[in-house]
């Protein structure tokens, strides 16, 4: 099993679209990085687990799920790095492999000893653009040679038994 672990905030701070983002709304940055770490996983199979640091937000930690995508709010005083170190420890097992996506170099040091091995920032965005490559490949290729009807309908009748299809009214 291999297991992806997210340091959030570091890699919108280091993705130029996210950090574009950032600058507007935060939140967008936020749910930007969720959706592309749900096509990651979807093309993968790697288990996500995103990572943000809430510890200057009073409170208790948040843990949800978002398109598949595993995601963590730290609790109040725990930075996303401890939190990161804290899963690697107990997520580590002979049959797991651990990733963890981050540019912070003390970090990256922290979870080798751990065993765990590190994708930078940098990395992530590189494969997460040959993977939407790759996925608007598929779904052009899909497109092109999609069945044809031997029967010619007009757009509105094709639109119609569409819906029917999809078991829509």
């Amino acid at each position: 099993m291999q297991i992806l672990l997210v340091d959030g905030y570091n890699i919108i701070g280091a993705w130029s679209e996210l950090r574009k983002l950032k600058k507007d709304k935060l939140l967008d940055a936020r749910d930007r990085l969720i959706e592309q770490m749900a096509e990651y996983k979807a093309f993968t199979g790697i288990r996500v687990i995103v990572v943000f640091d809430a510890h200057l937000v009073p409170g208790i930690e948040n843990k949800k799920k978002q398109y598949d995508v595993e995601i963590i709010y730290t609790r109040e005083n725990e930075t996303a790095d401890e939190r990161i170190e804290k899963l690697t420890r107990e997520l580590s097992g002979r049959r797991v492999q651990i990733y963890v996506a981050t540019s912070d170099m003390t970090e990256q040091r922290v979870i080798f000893g751990q065993g765990a091995l590190r994708k930078s920032a940098r990395e992530l965005e590189i494969e997460m653009l040959s993977i939407s490559s790759n996925i608007t490949k598929k779904v052009k290729n899909i497109q092109e040679n999609k069945p044809t009807s031997t029967i010619i309908l007009s757009e509105e009748v094709a639109e119609i038994f569409e819906k029917w299809r999809r078991g829509m009214k």
